[in-house]
């Protein structure tokens, strides 16, 4: 395919915003390519491709991304083939499925389809996401693949996508779709065909070479359909050419997407140091749960202190963040505490009680090495605010999956990893599986294990985990509420805990008991009283 840079025209001239980045896409001139670590100045635009180098007429302007998206549509989504037909018969029959990740897409559709239409790649690309982790940036896959183009480590190594204690940039939006697409363009240059491009993005090169070999040493043809690839990716491509035809014929199959206006979402505001994210979030007038969705790359309370020192900000508060940003001093970005320190401390003690990592700490008061000494005083950087601030972030978000967990029937049981252990030997000593283990942990199953690492376990049943002896002393009881009775009463009386009593029975902490309320208990008949 014949690549082809463009860029996009402003429709409204003169409107220049300095030191702000959204995405140019197409205009009559080429442009120059920018590498990765090149920003060029940007504009609040609309994205406006042309028709044709040799077409004098500029096109009128679509206000809606749906239907610039149908007019850059390069791929066959009417090839005959079972897989296509199943795979869009899945989509038509699950149109509200189809709105909920539409809308989760507003955020970052904008500037995910300029990036594609400026490489003059096929408009259907910009869907993939949908396919991939419909289009949730958080998404983590029991592969070990994150973000919304679910890159696998090794890929985003290889892709320059950093990962940090801070920072994970197979979720950056801006990061991750370089990649991405500059990854599809090597596969496309690879194979000259896009459906062989997209299998190579799910399968690898290697696979798609191979099976291309084995076809035509049996004189078979090579093309994407006719190919013998991994069960997953003989139904990936169709899945996306399915979520495309639809998005196409979105009228005729009665689907209605709400419009996704032709402007920014965000811009890029370029940062000269680390800052704390809730008190960018207060500098931008958003709440700090909006500003990780725009940046679902930081994992942590703040920006990376090693970069990458930019911020996605909406495109509406972004001239003010950059106003009050400017008015704020470097060292009153990021909170610090002066920590005196005990005997018997190390650093990566000291580390884990301010949630921060070793290396920051000796960064931040100029260690060459580990050692310390009792009495003498450290500066730590932390938060401003209390953790359940930062709702997004990596710990919370492990809380948040836990507490969902504490809700359902499972108990959970805290294991300490020893040296030797695995997901499967973990998970099979405990009669779970890998899968569940993982994910319990925000993990993969490939993902490596640390001795002293602490994983949370949640078993079926109050009884498992128990000897056999002890199980004989566990006793499944209903207990009636009596007046005058309270979740502490209870508890106390069988010596179990109030948040045990909760989550065996679902109850909500603001509801009071009443009387004659059936409850379930799990009680060991020695302790209760």
């Amino acid at each position: 395919m014949q690549l082809v840079r463009k860029f996009v025209v402003l429709t409204a001239a003169g409107l220049i915003l300095a030191g702000c980045q959204t995405n140019q896409v197409i205009s009559q001139q080429p442009a120059p390519v920018s590498g990765p670590d090149e920003q060029p100045q940007a504009q609040r635009q609309v994205l406006n491709p042309t028709l044709s180098s040799d077409t004098q007429q500029q096109p009128q302007t679509s206000t809606d991304l749906w239907q610039l998206t149908r007019q850059h549509m390069q791929l066959d989504l009417d090839h005959d083939d079972p897989r296509l037909q199943a795979q869009f018969e899945w989509y038509q029959k699950h149109p509200q499925y189809m709105q909920r990740v539409a809308t989760r897409a507003s955020r970052y559709y904008y500037y995910i389809l300029g990036e594609v239409l400026k490489r003059d790649m096929p408009a259907e690309v910009a869907l993939l996401p949908i396919v991939e982790s419909a289009y949730d940036p958080f998404a983590y896959s029991h592969g070990r693949a994150a973000g919304p183009w679910q890159f696998i480590p090794g890929t985003a190594k290889h892709f320059g996508l950093k990962s940090s204690w801070w920072y994970d940039g197979r979720r950056d939006i801006v990061a991750s779709t370089d990649a991405a697409l500059t990854y599809l363009q090597q596969l496309h240059d690879r194979f000259d065909s896009w459906e062989l491009a997209l299998a190579a993005y799910n399968c690898g090169g290697g696979n798609v070479s191979k099976a291309i070999r084995r076809n035509k040493k049996k004189g078979l043809a090579t093309d994407f359909w006719s190919l013998d690839l991994p069960k997953e990716t003989r139904v990936y491509v169709p899945k996306l050419l399915a979520v495309s035809k639809l998005i196409r014929d979105a009228e005729d199959n009665n689907l209605t997407l709400q419009p996704l206006p032709n402007k920014p979402v965000f811009e890029q505001v370029e940062l000269d140091s680390q800052i704390d994210l809730a008190q960018a979030a207060k500098l931008s007038s958003i709440s700090t749960q909006e500003l990780y969705q725009l940046n679902p790359g930081f994992n942590r309370w703040a920006t990376d202190p090693d970069g990458p020192h930019r911020l996605l900000i909406p495109a509406d508060t972004a001239e003010q963040f950059r106003t009050q940003l400017a008015q704020l001093p470097a060292e009153q970005r990021v909170n610090w505490a002066r920590h005196k320190i005990s005997k018997g401390e190390t650093i990566s003690t000291i580390a884990r009680h301010y949630n921060t990592t070793s290396a920051v700490i000796r960064e931040a008061n100029k260690l060459s090495g580990s050692n310390i000494r009792a009495g003498k005083y450290l500066l730590i950087p932390s938060a401003k605010h209390e953790s359940s601030e930062y709702s997004l972030s990596q710990s919370q978000r492990f809380s948040r999956k836990q507490n969902q967990l504490a809700q359902s029937d499972r108990n959970r049981v805290t294991y300490e990893v020893k040296q030797g252990d695995s997901f499967w030997k973990i998970a099979k000593n405990n009669n779970v599986s890998v899968r569940e283990l993982a994910s319990w942990n925000q993990m993969a199953p490939g993902d490596p294990l640390r001795v002293g690492q602490t994983l949370a376990i949640w078993k079926a049943d109050a009884h498992q985990g128990l000897s056999r002896s002890d199980q004989q002393l566990i006793r499944r009881i209903g207990y009636s509420v009596r007046s005058g009775d309270s979740l502490y009463t209870i508890a106390d009386r069988f010596r179990v805990s109030i948040n045990d009593i909760q989550r065996w029975n679902k109850l909500e902490k603001s509801k009071y008991l009443q009387p004659g309320q059936h409850l379930t208990l799990y009680v060991d008949i020695t302790e209760a009283r």
